[in-house]
């Protein structure tokens, strides 16, 4: 058998050079770098990769390395480069701490053995940089997990079926974790917080503003948890009347009053047995029916009106409210034992002007929901259009986004959106819109700012500055078309720095 002479000195010199030149570079310009050895073990990270491990929920790099790669890395790919050897040159990697455009390499000895394997993370806030093939793979994505819902409730249909009962009384839940669009840091934390409540048996209490997107979490943690296969069942507090919320919540026993119904009537307790309760707008519920409710969460037993019997339910309770529950509880107007009972695992979900990195991400689905109901074409916005709402309050958050979009697609003659259609919608709605001069364009409109309250005002400072700042990056980023290095150059700071306010 031939042998293949090795290279000259000078040749294998040079090979040994652009090897290490070309791992320094990826090093220095790359997102993050990771190494793991031949048994998957995460072996190294470089600095740059760091910055994601509280996302992926490590404190310590210690807790991180020296772990095989797929107990810390979601939906890695990195034990397929091991078995094959094979290279995975570009894929899309999704994981607790966001999207990313990733390289896989194998590292091979001097006998060609797989030794190892590197992991390149190639851009992160894909969202940003690759809008369109994000877009495209999240449809994808959501179409899988509407399969997924289907074909789990018909399975559950058909054991309800088999035992005799109902289908009609059963949830599915419509969302799952894929649905809660967004990578920024806020949204990273909510995600990673809720998959861990996920895993949990006890009551999850979230909170935060209307439209922050709090149901679809509530599915979401429904749909992670092991009850998955079983009912969600909710109930909007605020959207039943007082009189018939006990009835709504624990059923009515069969002609228990006057014009009752003969068979009687489940309530949400027990059509959520095995499965998840979500109720709605908690900080709404009247004191009255606050006792009954922290008595049947104790034992875990509901007593149906007109009736003498206890019955056992067991669903797993979440619970929302968008009104501030520990004033309500100083204030007298919600009890203080039910409060501690529902505040066991509270999850805050952040404002949509606290992660407006998102607005992109959010317009492509919103447009394309949007598109697949009314049978045209999503809208596109424009860099300018894109600013504008990188810059509002959104008080109203992701409902009021979705809104303002419709409203402006329908005034536009085309599918293009415009700032000029946006400002009319905003000023009609009595917002006050503020319309940034950007660089480079025609647009000489002063900026106008809603008067912020003085609850607005009386903040941390360092958390206003903060919101300003992620705004003026947030509209930099856009008319950049996601640019870093030209963004940055927009704002008169470094790249580092911009990379550090993005962190």
């Amino acid at each position: 058998m031939d042998m293949i002479d090795p290279l000259p000195r000078d040749a294998q010199s040079i090979l040994e050079l652009a090897a290490r030149s070309m791992f320094d570079l990826f090093a220095n310009a790359s997102e993050g770098m990771l190494l793991v050895d031949r048994q998957a073990r995460v072996v190294w990270i470089n600095d740059q990769y760091k910055r994601y491990l509280p996302a992926l929920g490590f404190e310590r790099v210690e807790d991180f390395v020296g772990h095989p790669v797929d107990s810390v890395v979601q939906n890695t790919q990195m034990h397929k480069v091991l078995e094959t050897g094979k290279p995975i040159l570009i894929d899309l990697l999704t994981n607790r701490a966001g999207t990313f455009v990733v390289t896989r390499i194998p590292l091979r000895d001097s006998q060609g053995e797989v030794i190892g394997a590197l992991g390149i993370v190639l851009f992160d806030h894909a969202e940003t940089n690759l809008q369109p093939l994000v877009g495209k793979f999240s449809l994808l994505q959501r179409d899988l997990d509407d399969a997924r819902r289907e074909l789990a409730s018909q399975r559950i249909s058909l054991r309800q079926t088999q035992r005799g009962g109902q289908g009609s009384g059963l949830r599915q839940s419509r969302y799952t974790f894929a649905s809660f669009v967004g990578a920024s840091p806020a949204a990273v934390e909510v995600k990673r917080q809720a998959r861990r409540a996920a895993q949990s048996s006890s009551p999850v209490l979230l909170l935060g503003e209307t439209g922050t997107g709090k149901e679809l979490l509530a599915h979401a943690i429904h749909a992670a948890s092991n009850r998955a296969d079983q009912a969600f069942v909710s109930i909007n507090i605020a959207a039943v009347p007082d009189t018939l919320l006990e009835a709504e919540f624990f059923g009515v026993a069969p002609g228990a009053f006057t014009g009752a119904d003969p068979k009687g009537r489940e309530g949400k307790f027990r059509l959520a047995h095995g499965g998840t309760l979500f109720l709605d707008e908690i900080g709404d519920m009247p004191l009255s029916l606050q006792a009954k409710l922290l008595r049947a969460l104790q034992e875990g037993e509901i007593e149906p009106l007109g009736s003498n019997q206890l019955l056992p339910f067991d669903a797993r309770v979440i619970a929302a409210t968008s009104r501030d529950l520990g004033q309500l509880v100083r204030d007298g107007n919600f009890r203080e034992d039910l409060f501690y009972r529902l505040n066991v695992l509270p999850i805050r979900v952040p404002p949509l002007r606290e992660r407006v990195q998102d607005i992109p991400a959010l317009v492509e689905v919103l447009g394309d929901d949007m598109a697949m109901r009314s049978g045209g074409q999503p809208p596109e916005l424009s860099p300018e259009a894109f600013a504008l709402l990188s810059v509002q309050s959104w008080r109203g958050n992701i409902r009021e986004l979705r809104n303002v979009l419709e409203q402006a697609t329908m005034r536009s003659d085309s599918h293009q959106i415009l700032p000029a259609h946006l400002e009319a919608v905003l000023r009609e709605s009595g917002v006050a819109p503020w319309v940034p001069v950007l660089p480079g364009t025609a647009m000489m409109t002063l900026p106008v700012l809603a008067a912020p309250s003085a609850a607005d005002l009386v903040r941390p400072l360092s958390e206003q500055v903060a919101e300003l700042e992620g705004r003026a990056i947030a509209a930099a980023l856009q008319v950049a078309k996601g640019n870093k290095v030209a963004a940055a150059k927009m704002l008169g700071i470094s790249r580092a720095t911009l990379y550090a306010r993005l962190v």
